[in-house]
């Protein structure tokens, strides 16, 4: 996989983390600078950790799943894709009431936000992507959007957290057309 497809798919991947760090500062009035980090920091860290657990289970189905990889691939980045999509249409999220995040609600929603990319991890390992690249720049991406998500979260999180879940969906169903286009022309 190319470095532009990784940044892509690390993109798409932190669009749901971007879009929680803008309504939980837009919501939480009380975020500062570094409850911010450590918000950033958890989402980042869990955004790259997912991937690999997924590559690490996808080594033991390699062998089973090698003749149809590129359909898994392609089934499971638009659906996730697709319903990042679904979801950024249920409207804004500023709704937490000026509550200050706690440290156990900040490591909730980044398992939360993070679960999809145990799947592209799953796809990873299936493409036989070597790991280390898109880890490290999944976490990277994460933790820098997530941080400039959460500082502008009190002036644009209501207006910008469903647009950047829609944005992050289409680039997963895109990336995800693209390996099975790619797969198919070669086959």
């Amino acid at each position: 996989m190319d470095l532009a497809t990784l940044l892509l798919v690390a993109l798409g991947l932190s669009m749901d983390a971007v879009a929680v760090s803008l309504a939980s500062s837009c919501a939480a009035p009380t975020v500062d600078r570094r409850q911010a980090l450590v918000l950033a920091l958890l989402f980042g860290v869990f955004q790259a950790l997912m991937p690999l657990a997924g590559w690490l289970a996808g080594l033991g189905f390699k062998t089973l799943i090698s003749r149809f990889d590129h359909w898994l691939a392609f089934v499971l980045l638009v659906f996730i894709g697709g319903r990042m999509v679904l979801e950024s249409r249920r409207g804004p999220e500023c709704r937490l009431g000026g509550q200050r995040l706690r440290p156990a609600t900040m490591l909730a929603l980044a398992v939360a936000t993070s679960i999809d990319a145990l799947a592209v991890g799953l796809s990873f390992s299936a493409l036989a992507v070597d790991i280390i690249l898109p880890v490290l720049l999944i976490g990277a991406v994460t933790f820098v959007l997530s941080l400039l998500a959460a500082l502008a979260g009190r002036r644009f999180g209501e207006r910008l957290a469903g647009k950047a879940v829609a944005l992050g969906g289409l680039i997963l169903v895109a990336i995800g057309l693209k390996i099975l286009v790619e797969h198919l022309r070669v086959g």
